[in-house]
């Protein structure tokens, strides 16, 4: 599989829970008093889609690039999986309705708290793996130019 089809198929999944959340979303207001969903929702259904349409920014730059279509895709996969991380954690506070931010100490995930420095480790692998793969892929179409 090439880097570019790997986003692409990304791109079609996280469109397709965007979607989903969207109608997920839509229930909760639906049900809802003041017509508002929980915020992680509202969260999984906005990032999905923004998250789709950046897979197809990281198609695109990997069909361009000079790298080898092995660098491409492990970068494109790094980047990818930690949107999906992401998105999962969003969808996870969403069910369970434990919290509007996810990053506020003590980090609670349902009724339990997370050992210190699990977000903060959490956090600093996000921004490495989804920084560092567009890098690399960026870098690798600007060497195409």
């Amino acid at each position: 599989m090439t880097a570019s089809d790997f986003c692409l198929v990304g791109a079609g999944a996280f469109f397709l829970v965007g979607l989903l959340t969207g109608a997920w979303k839509y229930a909760c207001i639906a049900r809802s008093a003041d017509a508002k969903a929980p915020f992680y929702v509202d969260t999984a259904h906005r990032a999905s889609l923004l998250y789709a349409f950046a897979c197809m920014l990281l198609g695109e730059l990997s069909k361009r690039s000079a790298w080898t279509n092995g660098v491409n895709l492990a970068a494109s996969g790094v980047a990818i999986f930690f949107f999906a991380a992401a998105v999962l954690g969003y969808i996870v506070h969403g069910a369970l309705r434990d919290t509007d931010n996810q990053l506020q100490r003590p980090h609670r995930l349902g009724r339990r708290t997370l050992p210190a420095g699990a977000m903060l480790s959490f956090m600093a692998l996000l921004m490495l793996g989804e920084i560092g793969g567009f890098v690399v892929l960026f870098t690798g179409f600007l060497a195409a130019l």
